[in-house]
């Protein structure tokens, strides 16, 4: 068990950065200072204890990412009960189902949320909250006790000389205390709520610490969903516990959009999915590499080095242009964008996680990260194993399983589900596939997706699919096995296709069959596209933007 304590910690935060500025809604132009945040957590304390709710209770939160959500998720968890935040992208119907199934007793929520509400499917609710002010909702409470406007008068009363950093006390919680249920959008069905505990909770903040991955006073732009373990971990709680000042960026993350508020506010770190670098890459990097001159350059040795840092430059730039390091994670990056962002000196690296580790297993620095890997293993808060490895290419590849202080609970009320997770010996099953090299973890994929060739061959599809990724007007790609052959589905740019003069079926299904050859020309024989299924329109994705692969057979 780690020493440091989860609620005792942040008590100690906000005592300590009492006057800089903890969040900001971007859009807005609203900013709370950690003295602003400290008193809001003290009113949500005011509401749960108003409604009678005990340690161990569970609350829901609803809503998209803004500075009134993450004060509202550390009202809930410092005052002991359990947090229950809601990816605000799911259905309505799983939205109440969560609610249902988690037992949560209250529910905090976004205005464009509450018609997604129906009390009669939310039995042991009492009453609702709005996340931007605390007011509550009449018409989702069930109890004469909710607390609406009410909650300025229970302040002023319990403090009447004024909240100051004195005020600060939080109940004794304990490290091994379920602090957090998070219900991710899996990829095999309905969610599963993955139990968190404070101490998985602090070993990802102590992970932070010692890799000084943040600064007081620093600025970090928050464009994922604070609902998932990965920006939970690091553009929330850590920016917290270090005295930087998150902006959430309150919209979709698009990348003009995104570019503006980089050169607004120079981040030095910035926590990303794969997604948003290789939209850049392919839209902006790859047109300016097709240029005759900047292609002759490139080959020439005396000339590709200047090339190189006008690239780099030019891309640090694009991110505010004091960027230290881009840590990718939630998916693997493509490896021709991580090779080319590598060669010409991009501070990028990639780490590897899952919402069960909360979420951290594995990071390097970029100074140190080795190409395709997933970063080091994290020994002071985790074990990490193969299991059952198979000799395969030379690599002894099986399993990642995870042993530490990281791994959760188990699954909320499915006891299956907790018992197929964990091994005999206690280690998590991954489900994931790698090797070790060193220090090093590298992946090979998900062992679900793993095909078998007609001659009994592992295919790791990740692998064909980034190339396909990489191909002019694809968007993106999966592999299935049907019949014995290997199929891709992908998901094409129709707009690009019809700029460039390919507006009939017959035209695209030729321009993208020449894409599958060309990717069968670098990979195994054993492993070649048969043939092509072209997607009407995009692939349904996950809030990280992973393809729902259990939608397509």
């Amino acid at each position: 068990m780690i020493q440091q304590n989860f609620a005792k910690l942040f008590e100690e935060t906000y005592k300590k950065h009492w006057i800089l500025p903890a969040f900001s809604n971007y859009e807005a132009g609203e900013t709370y200072s950690f003295a602003d945040v400290s008193k809001w957590v003290a009113k949500v304390h005011l509401i749960l204890k108003h409604n009678g709710l005990q340690q161990g209770d569970k609350v829901a939160l609803i809503g998209k990412d803004c500075a009134e959500w993450c004060m509202v998720w550390m009202g809930i968890v410092t005052y002991g009960a359990v947090v229950v935040p809601i990816l605000p992208q799911f259905h309505e119907e799983d939205i109440r189902h969560i609610i249902h199934h988690s037992d949560s007793l209250l529910v905090f929520v976004g205005d464009e949320h509450e018609k997604a509400l129906k009390l009669e499917e939310m039995p042991m609710v009492k009453g609702a909250f709005k996340v931007k002010d605390l007011t509550a909702l009449p018409q989702l409470s069930r109890s004469a006790i909710a607390v609406g406007t009410e909650v300025e008068q229970l302040f002023a009363a319990r403090y009447p000389n004024g909240f100051t950093k004195d005020d600060i006390h939080y109940p004794e919680v304990g490290n091994d205390q379920m602090l957090l249920i998070s219900y991710t959008s899996g990829t095999s069905g309905f969610s599963k709520g993955v139990m968190a505990t404070a101490n998985n909770l602090v070993a990802n903040i102590q992970f932070g610490q010692d890799t000084k991955l943040e600064h007081r006073g620093d600025n970090l732009l928050c464009f994922l969903p604070n609902a998932h373990a990965y920006s939970c971990a690091f553009n929330f709680l850590l920016p917290q516990v270090e005295g930087t000042h998150v902006y959430l960026l309150n919209s979709k993350p698009a990348p003009r959009i995104l570019v503006k508020a980089f050169k607004e506010l120079q981040p030095k770190l910035v926590v990303s999915v794969p997604l948003i670098l290789e939209k850049i890459y392919k839209g902006i990097l790859v047109p300016k590499l097709k240029n005759k001159w900047l292609s002759l350059a490139l080959k020439t040795p005396i000339v590709k080095g200047i090339v190189h840092r006008k690239l780099r430059q030019a891309l640090i730039d694009t991110f505010g242009g004091q960027v230290n390091e881009v840590i990718i994670g939630g998916a693997a990056l493509n490896p021709e964008v991580e090779d080319f962002l590598l060669k010409i000196g991009f501070p990028v690296t990639v780490g590897y996680g899952m919402t069960e580790c909360s979420p951290i297993i594995s990071y390097a620095a970029h100074k140190i990260f080795k190409p395709h890997s997933a970063g080091r293993i994290l020994h002071k808060i985790e074990e990490v194993r193969i299991a059952e490895p198979q000799e395969i290419e030379g690599k002894m590849i099986g399993e990642v399983q995870v042993r530490g202080e990281n791994v959760c609970l188990g699954y909320y009320k499915n006891p299956e589900a907790t018992a197929q997770l964990f091994t005999e010996e206690g280690w998590m099953r991954t489900g994931d596939l790698g090797y070790i090299e060193g220090e090093n973890l590298y992946l090979k994929g998900r062992s679900k997706a793993m095909l078998l060739s007609s001659d009994g061959q592992n295919i790791y599809p990740e692998e064909i699919e980034a190339k396909l990724a990489m191909q002019p007007f694809v968007n993106d790609a999966i592999l299935v096995s049907r019949q014995k052959r290997i199929v891709a589905i992908v998901a094409i740019d129709r707009e690009a296709l019809k700029k460039e003069g390919y507006t009939t079926d017959e035209a695209i299904k030729t321009v993208i069959d020449d894409a599958r050859k060309r990717v069968n020309g670098s990979i195994a024989q054993f492993a070649q596209i048969g043939a092509i299924e072209i997607l009407p329109g995009e692939f349904e994705k996950t809030p990280k933007q992973s393809i729902k692969r259990y939608l397509y057979h």
